[in-house]
């Protein structure tokens, strides 16, 4: 009988045995009845099938059955009693019937079990729940009874039905294992001729028989806890202990019969799945595999696009990636059966692995081909982007107006833009090495068609390629363009800033020249000889700022035409050229001062030189009394003229050198006019010279 059949009643637990033993190492049964009307045929069925678990050196050894009355009518207690005759008279040695206190005294003084031992064939005692022990070890009573013995009917339950489930698809599953496997060995022959079909498999998966046994040991070969106050007890149920060598028997046996049944299985598919896994591959690699590459031909127009469309390859060199792996594991199995194959398989086998080699090497070769065009397209793309970057940097530079402060920062700002240009340069050389090497690629695409026409597709990509590098020439020759005149530009601004700082310059110098010439160029001789080299030394002196001028003129016109050539205005010509003007008219005043005097000393000297060295026989120059007036006349101005300033146009005065210096001078003229007052008195009458006055 099986525990599916009568699960509700086994639910019921109108019976069970707890695994604990009387003092005889009998097993207890125990029939625990409740305030409900007990129903006798389902008691009957759960003693039935109880009973049929114990071995017969079990139940050989007797039951002590313990029927609990303590929640149920003495009739029914009397009632299960006497059934126990019919159902198990000769395995029960002992039935202790558990009372109510104080209940059933006074009603079963008429009817004592012991008295009909003989007739009932076991004994009958009734007794205290808290007397039982007197007849059963504590720990082999359950809880319920003051007992320290932990049982579960519902963990019984679900093991023997785990039990008898696995011992009928275990039992089921080795009669067809020893089918298939006795008929592996009748005619090898024939088997090799006929393939595996459905019908051939078992009914049941063994794996999960085998799985599903391995657990069901496990929890057999668990021993549970029975003690108490820190007392260990570990008795595990002897239906237990019963069923543990069945199922390790069954498992044995189910091992040795699935290991032939894998042989057998192993042997008879073997060729049949290397044909139908290299058929798989082959058609995978053809079709699918194939078509993936047919439709993948574009190098994209950009970084970004070259990096999709190299995201793709991977993911399609991803698949490929697994039937290459079943390629390889499949070749090592063919070339296993090269190794131990009949020699009328040789031939066929051999063919089957020249095939698969030739398709998955000829699939290898067109991955890899196509990983190195996109990955010389990103790199094309990559120095394109560059290269353009590089460019708008070039023309946002040549954009901006040029404002510098002087030529220094002009010549740095021509260096940098000399080195972005060379850059560009580099930059459109590296470009086209990387557009030919792709197209030359490109034109060997071709070879991987598999006759699909790839002209419209390879003439798109030479046509973006040749676009790009054309376009990127326009441009660097529009910057270049844009670079030669920004050079030209660039210069005229150095000049301009040469010229004006030459203007500069000259202002300077004319400055330094008139500040000589008013504090250096002071003497005016001691005789008419001396005088005449002064002055012929400052006509060489006037000279020379006469040349600084004139360059400083020129300079300044200069400026005003570059000013005009770059459309800017003149920084010169509102700041230099009034202060050259100014400088220049302040030297001319200065200068035609020094003249006058130099000419009027030179008068002075060669007059006064006459006068005192003419002899005493020449009367009638001693008697030209006009001459002696007129040499002092001029002495006179001369001395007059040594102390007035000059004057220039904005008002300002400026002397010749230091009063000291005059005062030398001065003082020498007077010497002279002395002098000539002396010879006037020795040549005529006596009169007071009037220098003396």
């Amino acid at each position: 009988m099986d525990a599916t059949v009568i699960l509700p009643i086994l639910k019921k637990k109108l019976a069970f045995l707890s695994g604990g033993k009387d003092r005889r190492s009998g097993l207890i049964l125990t029939i625990p009845l409740c305030l409900e009307q007990t129903n006798m045929d389902e008691l009957s069925v759960t003693l039935d099938y109880l009973l049929s678990i114990p071995s017969d050196k079990c139940k050989a050894r007797g039951f002590t059955v313990i029927v609990d009355g303590r929640k149920s009518q003495w009739n029914v207690v009397k009632t299960v009693v006497l059934m126990l005759q019919n159902v198990v008279p000769a395995e029960v040695s002992l039935v202790c019937v558990v009372k109510p206190d104080e209940f059933w005294d006074k009603k079963v003084t008429h009817f004592c079990f012991w008295k009909e031992k003989d007739r009932l064939g076991f004994e009958v005692i009734l007794v205290s729940a808290n007397k039982l022990t007197r007849y059963i070890e504590p720990c082999q009573l359950t809880e319920d009874f003051g007992g320290s013995l932990t049982y579960d009917h519902m963990d019984w339950l679900n093991k023997r039905l785990a039990f008898e489930k696995f011992t009928k698809e275990s039992t089921s599953l080795l009669d067809e294992l020893a089918l298939i496997n006795s008929g592996s060995d009748k005619g090898n022959q024939q088997e090799k001729e006929r393939s595996i079909d459905l019908n051939f498999l078992p009914s049941v998966d063994p794996e999960t028989v085998l799985q599903t046994g391995h657990e069901l040991l496990s929890e057999l070969q668990q021993r549970r806890f029975n003690g108490s106050d820190g007392g260990v007890s570990w008795s595990p149920m002897d239906d237990e202990l019963l069923a543990q060598p069945q199922v390790m028997k069954l498992l044995d046996s189910l091992r040795e019969q699935y290991t032939r049944y894998q042989e057998v299985c192993r042997q008879r598919s073997k060729r049949t799945q290397l044909e139908e896994i290299q058929q798989k591959v082959v058609n995978w690699l053809e079709g699918p595999g194939s078509e993936q590459l047919r439709t993948q031909w574009g190098i994209g127009d950009s970084i970004r696009a070259s990096q999709a469309l190299q995201q793709k390859h991977e993911e399609i060199e991803s698949q490929h990636s697994e039937w290459f792996a079943v390629y390889v594991e499949l070749n090592q199995q063919i070339a296993a059966l090269l190794n131990a194959g009949d020699e009328e398989d040789l031939v066929e086998l051999k063919a089957l692995q020249q095939q698969l080699s030739d398709v998955c090497y000829r699939q290898a070769s067109q991955l890899e081909f196509r990983q190195n065009l996109l990955q010389a397209a990103l790199e094309f793309h990559g120095v394109a982007q560059d290269l353009s970057q590089q460019l708008d940097g070039l023309l946002g530079m040549l954009c901006v107006d040029v404002a510098p402060a002087d030529g220094a920062s002009i010549q740095q700002t021509l260096k940098l833009l000399e080195e972005k240009l060379k850059s560009v340069d580099l930059g459109l050389q590296g470009l086209r090495e990387k557009g030919q090497g792709l197209l030359d690629q490109i034109t060997n695409q071709a070879s991987w068609a598999y006759g699909k026409d790839v002209s419209t597709e390879n003439k798109e990509n030479v046509d973006h390629i040749q676009g790009v590098m054309e376009d990127m020439q326009l441009r660097k020759q529009r910057c270049e363009d844009m670079v030669d005149v920004r050079r030209l530009k660039m210069l005229q601004m150095v000049q301009l800033f040469k010229c004006e700082e030459d203007a500069s310059q000259a202002v300077e110098w004319l400055s330094e020249l008139l500040d000589a010439l008013l504090k250096t160029h002071i003497r005016l001789g001691d005789d008419s000889q001396e005088t005449k080299v002064l002055l012929e030394k400052h006509r060489k002196f006037v000279d020379v700022a006469q040349s600084t001028y004139d360059y400083g003129r020129q300079l300044l016109q200069a400026t005003v035409v570059l000013c005009q050539s770059l459309r800017s205005t003149s920084r010169s010509s509102g700041d230099t050229l009034p202060k050259l003007n100014r400088v220049w008219k302040q030297f001319t005043i200065t200068s035609e001062e020094r003249v006058t005097r130099l000419e009027m000393a030179l008068a002075f000297h060669s007059n006064t030189e006459k006068v005192l060295q003419e002899c005493p026989d020449q009367p009638e120059s001693i008697n030209d009394v006009e001459q002696f007036d007129e040499i002092e006349a001029v002495g006179k101005s001369l001395l007059d003229r040594l102390t007035v300033p000059v004057v220039y146009p904005d008002g300002t005065e400026q002397y010749f050198g230091s009063p000291s210096d005059m005062a030398s001078t001065a003082e020498h003229i007077r010497e002279k006019i002395k002098l000539v007052c002396l010879k006037k008195q020795q040549l005529r009458q006596p009169e007071v010279c009037p220098t003396e006055s």
